[in-house]
């Protein structure tokens, strides 16, 4: 019973499909700890928006890299396995949604994961 927003749903669809390439990558790489792996979508109505927290339980975001993670070619992976232009895409189709896209981490807890969160305007 969600209000409707007005979205390109290719775009947004690229965007989902982007932040969830990176938590099952995180978590991938993880999985050597022998943890159960997690990715959890919440969508809710909050306020005048519509709130999308995209959730792992994967080793968190280091501080050194957290200020860049939305910047193009920016990437952690190894030369030929990422372009660093997936979070950056992502960014930019929330912004021309006129909507939010930020991203909350822990690398204190182990498996603590990271948060992305996704607002857009109700219509």
């Amino acid at each position: 019973n969600l209000p409707p927003i007005y979205a390109n749903f290719v775009q947004l669809q690229q965007t989902f499909f982007n932040i969830l390439t990176n938590a099952e990558q995180a978590l991938i790489h993880q999985n050597s700890l022998n943890q159960s792996l997690e990715i959890t979508v919440k969508v809710w109505k909050e306020s005048n928006h519509i709130r999308i927290d995209i959730m792992d339980n994967g080793p968190g975001i280091p501080q050194n890299v957290l200020d860049k993670i939305f910047q193009p070619f920016f990437t952690t992976k190894p030369t030929g396995q990422g372009t660093g232009l997936g979070l950056s895409l992502a960014y930019d189709i929330i912004k021309a949604h006129e909507g939010d896209l930020k991203v909350e981490t822990t690398t204190a807890q182990e498996g603590e994961g990271s948060v992305f969160i996704i607002q857009l305007p109700i219509v």
